[in-house]
């Protein structure tokens, strides 16, 4: 079975947040990502990646390069979308990270949020709520809070993350299944 890393087209033997770091330090050791470059990486139509940018869920691009905290934030809006409505992915991120075409504000990089949500993901050995509970207290133990709440934030983020992420992998997993039955 093949293993990639959510919301993306990049292939892993492994789902862990080190390697996450690893992969994706490699793939903008050059630099950043151009438009093209963050489509066939993401499998994301290059039209939607344009139409998410000037509706300010990410913030555009400098020099038509995508950085890794904005590559990130586009794989999570992909991951998240089979399962949430944009309008709740595009709440649930400015719930940690305020205006999302405005990387200032934020409570926590979206390159980070990505590798967190890979370690939880990565933490869970059976889907239950007390699994994925125990797997992102663990995850946000180490996490500097700027200030007082944002822990707990955070928690609620990487949890919905997580349930929605699921959510998504088991519906793919039923389509597949009642194409056999067809």
């Amino acid at each position: 079975m093949k293993l990639y890393y959510p919301g993306t087209l990049i292939e892993t033997d492994e789902i862990s947040a080190e390697k996450a770091r690893l992969t994706f330090g490699a793939v903008f050791s050059a630099g950043g990502l151009l438009l093209s470059q963050v489509s066939a990486l993401s499998g994301i139509e290059l039209y939607t990646v344009q139409n998410w940018v000037k509706r300010g869920f990410c913030s555009p691009p400098s020099g038509k390069k995508y950085t890794a905290r904005q590559f990130c934030r586009l794989l999570t809006i992909n991951m998240l979308k089979d399962s949430l409505t944009i309008p709740e992915i595009t709440g649930l991120l400015s719930s940690i990270n305020g205006q999302l075409s405005d990387e200032s504000d934020d409570l926590i990089a979206d390159d980070e949020l990505y590798y967190y949500f890979i370690e939880v993901i990565s933490g869970i050995s059976s889907i239950t709520e007390k699994d994925i509970d125990r797997a992102v207290s663990d995850v946000v133990s180490g996490y500097f809070e700027p200030y007082a709440g944002v822990r707990n934030r955070l928690s609620a983020v990487l949890r919905i993350m997580s349930y929605a992420y699921y959510s998504s992998v088991f519906r793919r997993a039923s389509s597949a299944l009642l194409e056999k039955l067809r």
